[in-house]
């Protein structure tokens, strides 16, 4: 598996990022370890967490079982480059206060980042993202916390995800104005039904060399072979995903026939084109079974002719291109 860039940084990640949210809610620890073990020994070096996840408040965990994994030794936290969040509401359901709920103030960052650390049982943080825009709190607290942790040996690098493109160019212009490297990656959602972030937000990460990271790259399951799933009898495990199928169900045929013409799975697809975008490093899977994960191994060495490309764009059109072209002379 050949790695790439983190964005304008000289960090080398594998071209899928390995997606922990499952871990806990629908995977137990020891099938969520024995994923990882198989993650990294394929060439999958990138792993993505966050402090909430785990579906239990404040209690982080997902975090807790990669440093249950990490701790079994044999060079597991050497060959990983380990990304978590911070935003998210972290006070524990008794002992509620005002420091660990949402948003970035520098209090937060600072006390989140040793919780993360403590769960995760490393002495220090990839990629720490912002997993969300915090518009109440200045870029320049933002930045004082990030600046200090990083001077502390806590993080290397920082990210964003769910920002709007002016949100990256205010974090980075905030950042240079303080000789700081600022963001190196966001992370959104983008897939081939939401295009949404071709008009502005792509554009701002080529722009400021941010390495882009999709979230949900396969539209919540319905990219991943929807329709074919629906004949065995399966069903996704959202009422709300079951709309979407039948709202997007022409497209999802002609998608689907597509992709039985190009000899590869749905899903294999879906990722492969995310790939053919030189803005993105690296699209999350989030593999709720080894069988899941080895099903995707295959992606990165996956090439999409021209006209399949051409086809799928027809099949799912974006927004048509980046603004302002898109809506204006």
């Amino acid at each position: 598996m050949e790695h790439r860039h983190l964005g304008r940084t000289g960090l080398r990640v594998s071209p899928l990022c390995l997606g922990t949210m499952n871990f806990g809610p629908f995977t137990s620890p020891p099938d969520s370890c024995a994923i990882m073990d198989r993650a990294i020994d394929s060439g999958i070096n990138f792993f993505d967490t966050a402090d909430v996840y785990g579906r239990t408040r404040g209690e982080g965990v997902t975090e807790k079982i990669i440093g249950d994994w990490f701790a079994q030794g044999g060079g597991r936290r050497e060959r990983t480059v380990i990304a978590t969040k911070v935003f998210g509401d972290m006070d524990a359901k008794d002992q509620p206060n005002v420091i660990m709920q949402r948003g970035l103030s520098a209090q937060k960052i600072m006390r989140a980042c040793e919780a993360s650390l403590r769960r995760m049982k490393t002495d220090r943080i990839d990629l720490y993202q912002m997993h969300h825009i915090d518009r109440s709190c200045p870029f320049d607290e933002i930045w004082q916390a990030m600046e200090t942790l990083v001077a502390q040996g806590k993080i290397v690098y920082v990210g964003s995800s769910n920002f709007a493109g002016w949100d990256i160019a205010t974090a980075n212009q905030t950042a240079a104005r303080r000789n700081f490297m600022g963001l190196v990656c966001e992370q959104s959602i983008y897939n081939l039904e939401n295009r949404h972030i071709e008009l502005v937000v792509i554009p701002a990460c080529r722009h400021y060399g941010l390495g882009l990271i999709p979230w949900s790259p396969l539209g919540g399951g319905i990219l991943g072979g929807a329709l074919a799933k629906q004949k065995l009898g399966q069903k996704t495990r959202v009422d709300e995903k079951e709309q979407l199928i039948e709202k997007r169900r022409p497209q999802l045929e002609k998608y689907e026939a597509l992709c039985r013409e190009t000899g590869e799975e749905p899903a294999n697809v879906a990722l492969a084109w995310l790939l053919h975008n030189p803005v993105v490093t690296a699209p999350i899977i989030g593999p709720r079974t080894i069988d899941q994960l080895t099903a995707v191994l295959k992606v990165p060495e996956i090439k999409l002719s021209p006209e399949v490309m051409k086809k799928l764009d027809e099949i799912w059109p974006g927004p048509g291109g980046e603004a302002p072209n898109a809506y204006a002379w």
